[in-house]
């Protein structure tokens, strides 16, 4: 082979190098490249899922963020309404902390005598009625105290009445509604729901 190769003229010989070298590329060319481009492809696919899935993961974590941030806020104001609108067991505690701002005022508390309540679609109204002596200055340091109160309290009907100048100033007996509220439990509202319901049947039914 050897020896029919070296007789072959310059040119073949030329040719049959450039034939070896073209099979050696082509090689080359499929056991290594073509199968390293194939990697780098399978590669850079791969890479393109990770990095949409971390998108997807980052997108999830800000929503998750914003949720929790929300969850804090409604809380926050949930925790507010529930100061303000205390429960059924917090009434009394709220009634005498009203008692106390009287007395504290110098005010003589004359009638402390809680009514009825009025019951709402989601909560009910608790009405006090009250009648105190003292000056006008510490009447109106009484009502704002209670304005002051973490808990809703209204006063309303405010009757001033039988003024008298004594040693310690100008007496006058006032009587008015302190009025608080509290949440109704779900059996009280189940409970007004249902009556509600009842009523408008009776009330469809009537001739």
């Amino acid at each position: 082979m050897l020896e029919r190769f070296f007789d072959l003229s310059l040119s073949r010989r030329f040719l049959v190098y450039a034939g070896i070298v073209g099979v050696i590329a082509f090689l080359y060319y499929f056991f290594s490249y073509l199968s390293t481009s194939t990697q780098i492809a399978e590669k850079q696919a791969h890479l393109h899922e990770l990095e949409a899935e971390r998108a997807k993961l980052q997108t999830t974590l800000k929503d998750r963020e914003k949720l929790k941030a929300e969850l804090v806020e409604v809380e926050a104001r949930f925790k507010q309404a529930t100061v303000q609108l205390p429960e059924q067991k917090e009434i009394p505690e709220l009634l005498r902390q009203v008692s106390n701002l009287g007395r504290d005022s110098g005010l003589e508390i004359t009638l402390f005598r809680q009514q009825p309540e009025r019951l709402q679609d989601l909560y009910a109204e608790v009405p006090v009625e009250v009648s105190i002596r003292g000056s006008y200055h510490q009447i109106a340091l009484f009502f704002e105290k209670v304005r002051h109160l973490d808990r809703i309290v209204n006063i309303s009907d405010i009757a001033i009445r039988n003024p008298q100048l004594t040693d310690n100033g100008l007496q006058v007996n006032a009587s008015f509604f302190a009025t608080t509220y509290r949440f109704l439990t779900e059996a009280e509202q189940a409970q007004i729901a249902k009556q509600k319901e009842e009523a408008k049947k009776k009330s469809g039914n009537a001739p």
